[in-house]
């Protein structure tokens, strides 16, 4: 077995699963799967579960309030490549493009200017792909 081959067929949450596809979409999710290998399996797992499966399908908060808690999450962290994953997701739970706007405005405040200002760039891009 080579490092580029799954050690075992993934074992992914059904519930966690949709969540994730509804979330970020199908075909970004199944491409994340297909590349899953020795080294990566057991997280593609993990996350399936215990981030989708888990926290993402607790009643407390609906989608479009974590999907405003994960953009500013990410800002805070710099993670901008996650943070155009989920300025996509945050479309598909109903945020509009001004509500995303209005979270990075609140990221400039609390996470710093030159986060938000990033932050701003990726959102850019993303928001002026076709829908």
């Amino acid at each position: 077995m080579t490092s580029s081959q799954p050690a075992r067929p993934l074992d992914l949450d059904p519930d966690g699963l949709a969540v994730r596809r509804e979330v970020l979409g199908t075909e970004y999710v199944d491409a994340a799967i297909a590349r899953a290998d020795a080294t990566t399996a057991e997280f593609q797992e993990m996350i399936t579960q215990y981030a989708w499966g888990h926290i993402w399908t607790r009643p407390g908060l609906d989608r479009r309030m974590r999907s405003a808690v994960t953009l500013t999450a990410l800002v805070a962290h710099g993670h901008l490549e996650e943070l155009e994953l989920h300025v996509r997701g945050a479309l598909n739970n109903g945020l509009s493009r001004e509500e995303i706007i209005e979270v990075l405005m609140q990221t400039a405040i609390y996470c710093g200017v030159p986060a938000a200002n990033s932050a701003f760039r990726v959102a850019q891009r993303v928001l002026a792909e076709p829908r």
